[in-house]
This record gives structure tokens, C-alpha cells and sequence, in this order.
């Protein structure tokens, strides 16, 4: 009996040893080799992005020539002035623009210079003078009637950061010229607005505001050459030479807005995806201006350039027409010719029309060689890329006079008018990344966060924290820079592989594959436990033996 009694004791302790071992030591150290790592994130800094306000500063010089001072100036030159104006866009995005005005005198060099013949001159002579920081402007006042500036034109815009201004007699009419200078060289709050039109409510915005190409780290554009009708046409297009003379420079300075890359392609029997219009009047066919947007789509399937593209894709057409068509001509919505006879499609790039001259005798041999004049291609092309991208002087006021950029393309404050868009935008596309990913991770517990993809959402965060501390001090090229920082590094976090959360199980199928393997130990030791406690009932159930 007595060894009986030892061998069941032994019995019980081992299986309490089991038992405590199991919970103790077993569950704990499974539970932790299986959990999924999860870095921590800034979920807070995420959430406070969307409400972070936006102050753009604006550093201005206003110069005062000879004979320019207004009269009712509030104090004498030279000395500050600071004019603040609120951007609406929604309850929780706040934009301010903030103009920090400096007015003072001219210097001797800068009286040299208005004292030439033309603006365009003077333009010129000023430039070496001036403050040339990317997002700053340099004002010139000159009298009322100075020769300087044509009849009719109160303001001077240069290719540079600088305008001349007419005073305006009185102070209240120079700060009003000022004031649209400003924004013609800058920012409006339409194009902030454009820029934030994601967050904008539809019934604010103007048609126009969703028509400019999103903020992207880079572009491709494709020069296609359509020729429909190869028997009639063979066509000699120096693409290269053109792009190279034409296109180059302005994708130079465009560079430091994102990165390009250009190819170029010859499809031949492409045609139109609408049949024009034949016109006895002009003995020519025609495109009206409601058949379109019918164009591109059957076009569009025959490019194949925006299949494997990671970014945007700008498309120029320039189509030939097939002989049995020619000459084409593209109408507007008056029923006028278009004189470029191309048109362009918001957001996809544009098309352009080339007739070719009809052989002077009518047994002429086939195909007729055809040299394109790709001058006056490019020339539809970057006026076009010029619309893509929001630069249009259609909204300059009439007394406006501004000054070709030559063969760059777009002037300086072209390019810092594309920049205070961008960095904005970018800002605010960061946020809403953040927001998402957070949102998502939040959500769905069981996806692995790595470290490297929690260095990135830091990195982004302190780089959007840091893209509005340098807007707030005027530093416009490192605030731009910043938030270019800030979207790569979002986007990798976001589509970080190691976020797909079907590599990973939930709890359910996670106890489903782990029961099979720990339930054939856990029985024994749960039969053994429950031996012992109905034992240890009925051993305090036993009348206690009286001798």
C-alpha cells in the first residue's frame, strides 16, 4: 500500500511538473515566436498632418525709382510691410499666404538700368542686381509716364523674378498693381485650390481646376507619328533633332520639378477613330470640335506606352492624314478652324494635324516623300506641355506685357509658380498616404510592420514637418525638396512588400494548424490533472479513521 501511495505521488508531481511547464514556459514562448512584429509608428504625428496649417511666404522687394514715390506713403523708405490672406479649401486644411513686403530706394546701378531704352533692356541690365531665391520677387516702380513700358501696359513682366510697375498715382493703386503682379508670379488661390482639389469640395472648385497634371516624381513622354497611309506618305520626321533643339531645354530647367524621359515611335496604318466630315465649300474635310474626344481612345489603344510606365505618360501625336482624308482640319466649338489644327486632352497630352500638299500633277509616283517642318511642330507641342502643366497666360490681365522665355520654355517665375503648387500638393498627398497606411495597419493587426518600413513613415513625417517649416520661412527649392523626400519615402512605405497581409495568418487559422500538433500532449497531461483533483475530493471526503 505504502508503495502504492509513493508511486501515485510521484505520478502527481510529474504531472503538475508537465502541466506548469507547459503554461509557464510552453505557451508563453509559443505565443511570442509566433506573434507578428510590429514597429511602432508616429500614429499620432500621421493624424495631426491632415490639420497641420500651411503658411506660404512670399519674400518681396518693391524698388522705388526717381519720380515713383507715392506721396501718401504711411512712413519713409526704407522699411516693412507684412500682408497676410487666408486660402479657403475645407474645415480641416488651413492655407495662409503671407507677403513680406521690403520697399526701399534704387541704387546707382539700378537708376543705370531704368534709365535705358527698353523694358526688355532694363530687364536684362537688372538681373545680376536682384535677389534671384527661388520663390522671391523683385519689384521696379517707375513713374506713371515713363516711357519705359508701352502705351497701355502698366506692368512689365521679365523672364526672370522681376516686374516693372507703373505707380499708379496713389498708394492704394500701386498695392492693388502689387498685389496681381504677385499672384500672376506666384500662386492664386485657384491654383492652391487646384493644387488641394482632392480635398476641395466638388461644387468650389472651377472646371478648369482638375484639368492640370498631378504632382508626380517623374513623367514620360512619347512622340508618336501616325501615318495611316504609308502607300501615299513616307514621311521623314527628325524626331531626334528636334527634340534635342526644341524639347531639351525646356525639360532642363522642368527637371528640377521631377524627372523625364522621352521616347518617340512611328505607327503606321493607325487611323482616326472617327470618320471627318467632308465640306464642298472648302473642298477639304473637317473635325468638329464634339468628335474629339472620339479621337484619342482608339489612338490611345495602338501606343502601348503607358502599359508598363510607372509614371505619367505625356502623349504628342502628330497624324497624317490618308490621302482619301486630306486636307484635314480640326474645328472649335464655334465651328471656326483651330490655326494650329491640333487640340490637346487634359491630364493625356495632345494631337496635332499635318496636311501634306497635294502633288501638282496627278501621275505624280507614290509615296510622296514628305519632310516635316519640325519647328513648327514643336511649337504646338510645348505650348501644349505648357497647358498640361497649368501655365497659361489667358488669365493675364490685358495691361500685362510678358516677356518671352525664349527657347527655355517658361521663365522663372513660370517654374516657382510650379513649384508652390507641387511642394502643396505634395504635402498634401503625403498626409493622405500616411493617413491610409495607418488606417490599414490599425485595422488589420496581424500585418508584419518592419523596421525599415517604420523608418520611412518616420522619414516622411519629419520630412513633411520639415517641407512646411522652410514654406513658413520662404525657403521655397528646400521646402519643394523636402516634400519630394517626403512622397518617396511614402510610397515606399506603402507598397512596402512586406505589407501584404496574406502572407500572414489571423488568429483562427493560427490556433486551426497549431491544436493538431499541441493536443495530442495536452490530453495526457489534462486527463492526469483532473485525476488529481477528483482524487483529492474524495481523499477530503474520507471520514478521518478513530483508533
Amino acid at each position: 500500500m505504502a508503495a502504492d501511495e509513493a508511486e501515485r505521488a510521484r505520478g502527481r508531481r510529474a504531472a503538475l511538473s508537465f502541466a506548469t511547464i507547459a503554461v509557464v514556459l510552453g505557451l508563453p514562448l509559443w505565443w511570442k515566436t509566433t506573434e507578428t512584429y510590429r514597429a511602432a509608428l508616429p500614429y499620432a504625428d500621421i493624424d495631426g498632418l491632415g490639420q497641420q496649417p500651411v503658411q506660404l511666404v512670399v519674400p518681396i522687394v518693391v524698388v522705388f525709382g526717381p519720380g515713383s514715390v507715392p506721396g501718401d506713403l504711411p512712413r519713409p523708405l526704407p522699411f516693412r510691410d507684412v500682408q497676410e490672406m487666408e486660402i479657403s479649401v475645407n474645415l480641416r486644411t488651413s492655407v495662409t499666404s503671407r507677403y513680406e513686403m521690403r520697399y526701399r530706394s534704387t541704387t546707382a546701378q539700378e537708376e543705370a538700368a531704368l534709365a535705358l531704352a527698353t523694358a526688355r533692356e532694363a530687364d536684362a541690365a537688372l538681373y545680376p542686381l536682384q535677389d534671384t531665391t527661388f520663390g522671391s520677387l523683385t519689384m521696379y516702380v517707375v513713374p506713371e509716364t515713363s516711357s519705359l513700358l508701352p502705351q497701355g501696359i502698366n506692368v512689365y513682366v521679365g523672364k526672370h523674378r522681376s516686374a516693372l510697375v507703373r505707380a499708379g498715382g496713389s498708394l492704394a493703386a500701386l498695392q492693388a498693381r502689387l498685389r496681381e503682379v504677385t499672384q500672376v508670379m506666384s500662386f492664386t488661390a485657384s491654383s492652391i485650390a487646384a493644387a488641394l482639389s482632392d480635398r476641395v469640395p466638388d461644387g468650389q472648385l472651377s472646371p478648369d481646376a482638375r484639368r492640370n497634371l498631378k504632382s508626380s516624381l517623374g513623367y514620360e513622354i512619347t512622340f508618336s507619328l501616325l501615318n495611316p497611309d504609308p502607300k501615299s506618305h513616307s514621311v521623314d520626321w527628325d524626331i531626334e533633332g528636334a527634340v534635342n533643339r526644341f524639347v531639351k531645354p525646356v525639360l532642363d530647367k522642368l527637371s528640377l520639378v521631377a524627372n523625364f524621359s522621352v521616347d518617340s515611335q512611328i505607327l503606321y496604318y493607325a487611323v482616326l477613330g472617327v470618320t471627318p466630315r467632308y465640306d464642298k465649300e472648302s473642298s477639304s474635310f473637317l473635325l468638329s470640335a464634339h468628335s474629339l474626344p472620339h479621337v484619342i481612345n482608339p489612338v490611345e489603344a495602338r501606343l502601348g506606352s503607358s502599359a508598363a510606365s510607372l509614371y505619367p505618360v505625356l502623349n504628342f501625336l502628330l497624324y497624317v492624314p490618308e490621302r482619301s482624308h486630306s486636307p484635314l482640319y480640326i474645328q472649335d466649338k464655334d465651328g471656326a478652324p483651330v490655326s494650329t489644327n491640333a487640340f490637346h486632352s487634359p491630364r493625356w497630352g495632345g494631337i496635332m494635324v499635318y496636311n501634306v500638299e497635294a502633288p501638282a500633277s496627278p501621275q505624280a509616283s507614290l509615296p510622296l516623300h514628305v519632310d516635316m517642318d519640325m519647328a513648327r511642330v514643336m511649337e504646338v507641342f510645348l505650348a501644349q506641355l505648357r497647358l498640361l502643366f497649368g501655365l497659361s497666360w489667358e488669365e493675364v490681365p490685358p495691361e500685362f506685357l510678358l516677356e518671352s522665355p525664349g527657347n527655355e520654355g517658361l521663365a522663372d517665375w513660370e517654374l516657382d509658380h510650379l513649384l508652390w503648387a507641387h511642394t502643396v500638393e505634395n504635402i498634401a498627398t503625403v498626409s493622405t498616404t500616411l493617413t491610409s497606411l495607418a488606417q490599414l495597419l490599425d485595422k488589420i493587426g496581424n500585418i508584419v510592420i518592419k523596421d525599415d518600413v517604420a523608418s520611412e513613415v518616420y522619414r516622411a513625417v519629419a520630412s513633411v514637418q520639415s517641407a512646411v517649416t522652410e514654406l513658413s520661412l520662404g525657403h521655397l527649392l528646400t521646402a519643394f525638396q523636402a516634400s519630394k523626400e517626403a512622397v518617396t519615402s511614402s510610397e515606399r512605405a506603402f507598397f512596402d512588400p512586406s505589407l501584404l497581409h496574406l502572407l500572414y495568418f489571423p488568429d483562427d487559422q493560427k490556433f486551426a494548424i497549431y491544436i493538431p500538433l499541441f493536443l495530442p500532449m495536452a490530453v495526457p497531461i489534462l486527463l492526469s490533472l483532473a485525476k488529481i483533483v477528483r482524487e483529492t475530493r474524495l481523499r477530503k471526503k474520507e471520514p478521518t479513521k478513530m483508533d
